[in-house]
């Protein structure tokens, strides 16, 4: 199981007493990493007894996103006066080592809630930010040639969010740089609906359609003499762009596409143009190769 989560912590870690001895370390440099929220209460205060059980509750249902810490102003009367705590309970908020939000007397648990949750949302999601990272880090070992090891980041992090297009995406890029094209094809019909029109997803899937393509590519210098030879041979100039595209040269494949298209536009059914979207669906949107070719299938098409 991949670790997201990594500032989740026991009970104990999130919620506890607190001193006029300890503030500094609990909740002013605490705050630096995670919002600390400061219940200031007393033993003989009847709404604190109210109060307290629902702030810890709202705590802990935040899992890590932030932190308690109880005072006692009876026993720590220091820190209560430097934020002229006039009545209890008074509930501040810290976060980088300020108070940025409090409230006095007693919330109904729904508003003790939404504060809580307020609060935990300044530092941002960690699970989301952990499964950035996660995701980053895949990324980067597919570009270094570790499919296999890409593949297996990218499929624990579908076990925590099953729902993650880019971790979809990149588990079927991974067979397919692993050239298990039917693994790939198996990993995107698995993925749920609600994502099935991500454009991540998109571009995957015309990625396989290539790779199968390429498969069955011819060699790319006997297309090229067939086309030389043959110019209004329509079959051969789309078979190289195909072969073209396998072997790595995107823009000559593009070039030959276009050229097909300013031939004979509605050949096989507008075959060249199908094959370009193809092509600029499987590539990254701002590649100049993607925008250029773009640029050229439209003044062609507009002409």
């Amino acid at each position: 199981m991949l670790e997201l989560d990594a500032n989740a912590g026991t009970p104990a870690d999130l919620i506890k007493d607190g001193t006029d001895a300890s503030f500094a370390a609990d909740v002013i440099e605490a705050s630096k990493e995670v919002p600390v929220i400061v219940d200031f209460w007393a033993p003989w205060c009847g709404p604190c007894k109210t109060l307290g059980p629902a702030i810890e509750a709202a705590v802990t249902k935040a899992k890590g996103r932030v932190k308690l810490v109880k005072i006692d102003v009876d026993a720590n009367q220091a820190y209560a006066g430097q934020l002229q705590v006039q009545s209890i309970p008074t509930v501040y908020a810290f976060f980088n080592g300020q108070p940025v939000d409090g409230f006095q007397g007693a919330l109904p648990p729904s508003e003790i809630d939404a504060f809580v949750e307020k609060i935990a949302a300044l530092a941002g999601d960690p699970e989301a930010e952990g499964l950035s990272a996660a995701i980053e880090a895949a990324d980067q070992m597919l570009e270094e040639g570790a499919a296999a090891d890409a593949a297996e980041t990218f499929a624990a992090i579908l076990q925590e969010e099953p729902n993650n297009a880019a971790a979809y995406a990149g588990l079927v890029r991974s067979y397919l740089a692993l050239d298990d094209i039917d693994q790939a094809e198996a990993v995107l019909n698995g993925a749920p609906a609600e994502i099935s029109t991500d454009p991540l997803l998109e571009a995957v899937h015309a990625q396989i359609t290539l790779a199968r393509e390429a498969a069955n590519a011819g060699p790319v210098t006997e297309l090229q003499a067939t086309v030389d030879a043959e110019p209004d041979n329509h079959q051969a100039r789309f078979d190289l762009a195909v072969a073209l595209h396998a072997s790595g040269q995107v823009e000559d494949a593009v070039n030959t596409l276009l050229e097909l298209f300013r031939r004979d536009r509605d050949w096989n059914d507008g075959a060249a143009k199908t094959q370009l979207f193809t092509i600029f669906d499987a590539h990254d949107a701002k590649d100049p190769i993607v925008l250029n070719g773009r640029r050229k299938l439209s003044s062609m098409i507009f002409a």
